[in-house]
């Protein structure tokens, strides 16, 4: 095995097996919470307020919340399992460690992001397992749900790196998740179709890069969607680039990098 190439692998390998351990070992903290919550929003908007609301695009009330439902516990935990370790390897010093040692920037990235990733996939898992106790769940097309649920858990991920990277203290990695990802996540279409909406509102919500990632999902789940999938995928993929390239040159550059 090539000299590089082993002490990168072992360094990987040594980063995603601390992240998996960070949050599985603390998990009535990490995967405990967000299934819980997922089951009230089965209950009360499934249960109790989607038999008011009967069908939407064909489907049961319950049946169409449940992908977006999926995909909001993804982001959150795949954004929040990076932004915390992260910050706090800064914070604790043990970052800079990292940067002076002979490890790529690359494998540092691509293990905390695999951390997120896990843990984003791993809450997805259980919220589906629960979402059967409601609904009859039936995967349409399953090469594109699983492509949207890693690309989607990819860029949070990388997106949780970038905050913890600019942020100073404990307060700013909390920023993002209330201001911004909250209200685009309920503004996503989780909860309702765009076609409900006027045509102005409609053509307004297509700027929202989560409508796009929770239809896509939509489509991989149930088979319909309210955007063109191939945009959306094509959205995905070229964020998840960008957001790599701009997490290594953040890496490289040492920005941030020090409490």
């Amino acid at each position: 095995m090539n000299a590089e190439f082993r002490p990168n692998l072992v360094a990987l390998q040594t980063i995603v097996h601390r992240e998996i351990r960070r949050y599985t070992r603390i998990w009535p903290q990490t995967l405990l919470p967000p299934a819980i919550t997922m089951v009230l929003y089965f209950v009360i908007f499934g249960n109790l307020i989607g038999a008011r609301i009967g069908e939407m695009d064909g489907f049961t009330y319950m049946e169409y919340i449940v992908p977006g439902l999926i995909m909001m516990s993804v982001i959150t935990n795949s954004y929040s399992n990076v932004v915390s370790s992260f910050f706090s390897s800064k914070f604790q010093r043990s970052v800079e460690e990292l940067l002076v040692s002979p490890v790529s920037p690359h494998v540092i990235l691509i293990g905390f992001a695999l951390g997120g990733i896990t843990r984003g996939l791993a809450v997805a898992f259980i919220v589906t397992l629960l979402s059967m106790f409601f609904t009859d769940l039936q995967v349409h097309h399953l090469g594109i749900t699983l492509l949207v649920i890693t690309l989607t858990s990819t860029i949070f991920a990388l997106g949780g790196f970038l905050n913890a990277v600019y942020a100073r203290n404990f307060d700013d990695i909390s920023i993002i998740p209330t201001f911004v990802l909250t209200p685009l996540t309920y503004l996503g279409g989780v909860f309702y179709s765009i076609n409900l909406l006027s045509p102005f509102w409609q053509t307004l919500s297509l700027a929202n890069p989560i409508l796009h990632m929770v239809n896509a999902f939509r489509y991989g789940i149930l088979g319909v969607s309210d955007i063109r999938i191939g945009i959306a995928i094509s959205f995905m993929v070229v964020a998840a680039i960008v957001m790599y390239l701009w997490c290594i040159h953040l890496l490289k550059s040492g920005r941030g990098m020090r409490q």
